[in-house]
């Protein structure tokens, strides 16, 4: 590797760690990397850049070279409450009206190489962030000012890639992960937490985790290709400073997922992509274990502990590229995942209003020279909500209205391809 690629990595991988992580599928990204961004991440069975290592290593025996992204988040949550508080002892009231969380545009930068060792050897590295969860509400939204949580994830990536014979190929990713979360204002939960010093207020914590990633990617003939990929948990060590949160004293691991895909080439002109993705949030104790009755059988913190709720979730991604001219490429996608938050669990998720269903994308990139791009993406979240009734409140008394809609724009570079 090269000087200046080395300090473009280091650089990127700083300000990867100071990214705040932000609701997509749930609180997994669309995609990664620009181009595939702008086909609604349809990847499992492309190979349009370096950052295709993230989504399935066993792509980056068919790239090379250096790709840069920088992406701006938009995102608009809110949640509304109507109905008066009962007054009845015992109950769990929020104030009614409609509340937006501040803090609405954030960047997340990513990056990416690969480098063929030989014939059938080839080599890569990622880094890049997920989705996830972040609300800055101004309001006391459980009695103290100001409320929210605040997830940051980086995963670096190291990937090697066999050509088992032409055009077929394997690879597997040793995955690191760094993650950081802080929560604020939720003292009104300590009567039901297992460590109350160590539930909120405690500025913000970090984890490191290890995890891995196997896929195999061929193509067959001129018009058809196919690939697929599996991620493990990615098991993180606990956050100790929110042991009377998370269940489990403190965990919060990464959920395993899988996909697969098909892309079809009608001609060199066009590549029509489409993935099948699950993502297994409720393996995960912190993420899917419901409220109630968790709330009233095990404290905050224990193992079985309530949690945000959180289902599984399919997510279908469909994407499009047009090759305009030597200079130009068009893309263009559509991606649908189900709704990972139920009715029942409105109350814990003003926290995290991971509600998006639809996403619609369209990219570009202009070839600069033989050796270089630039490229673009475009990725607008569909509003959606989720409404259900305050568990802790008398039956019938408030409804709890979670809703979101988001906006991306990313550019990217690649280079020495």
């Amino acid at each position: 590797m090269t000087r200046k690629p080395f300090l473009a990595i280091t650089a990127l991988a700083f300000l990867a760690l100071a990214a705040p992580a932000l609701a997509t599928n749930g609180y997994f990204s669309l995609g990664y990397g620009t181009q595939y961004k702008g086909m609604a991440g349809a990847g499992q069975a492309t190979h349009l850049s370096t950052l295709a290592s993230a989504t399935n290593p066993a792509t980056i025996a068919f790239v090379k070279g250096y790709d840069i992204g920088l992406e701006l988040f938009n995102p608009n949550r809110e949640y509304s409450v109507s109905g008066n508080p009962s007054g009845y002892p015992g109950t769990f009231p929020l104030a009614p009206g409609t509340y937006e969380s501040d803090s609405s545009l954030f960047f997340m930068p990513s990056m990416a190489a690969a480098w063929h060792l030989n014939d059938r050897v080839h080599f890569g590295v990622a880094l890049y962030g997920n989705g996830g969860m972040n609300t800055d509400y101004p309001n006391p939204v459980f009695g103290q000012s100001p409320t929210g949580v605040n997830l940051m994830q980086a995963f670096l990536a190291p990937s090697v890639a066999y050509e088992v014979a032409d055009h077929q190929s394997i690879g597997v990713s040793a995955i690191g992960a760094w993650q950081s979360f802080e929560a604020k204002g939720l003292g009104a939960f300590s009567m039901f937490s297992s460590a109350p010093t160590k539930l909120t207020n405690n500025g913000a914590d970090t984890a490191l985790g290890y995890g891995a990633r196997i896929g195999y990617h061929g193509k067959f003939g001129e018009y058809f290709g196919v690939g697929a990929s599996y991620q493990t948990k990615i098991t993180m060590g606990e956050f100790d400073d929110y042991a009377g949160l998370f269940a489990e004293q403190g965990g919060f691991d990464v959920p395993a997922n899988w996909s697969v895909g098909i892309s079809i080439m009608p001609d060199k002109r066009w590549i029509i992509a489409a993935d099948v993705q699950q993502i297994f949030y409720s393996d995960v104790a912190s993420i899917g274990n419901p409220m109630l009755p968790n709330l009233m059988q095990a404290p905050l913190g224990a193992d079985g502990g309530a949690g945000f709720g959180w289902e599984d979730v399919t997510v279908v991604k469909v994407g499009v590229q047009y090759q305009a001219s030597d200079a130009w490429t068009l893309r263009a996608g559509y991606a649908h995942c189900n709704q990972p938050i139920p009715e029942s669990e409105v109350l814990f998720n003003i926290l995290a209003p991971g509600v998006i269903e639809n996403h619609a994308t369209i990219g570009a990139s202009r070839l600069l020279s033989p050796k270089s791009a630039l490229h673009f993406a475009l990725i607008r979240g569909f509003s959606s909500s989720v409404e259900g009734a305050n568990p802790l409140e008398a039956p019938g008394q408030q409804q709890i209205k979670l809703t979101m809609d988001q906006w991306e724009f990313e550019l990217g570079f690649s280079f020495g391809f």
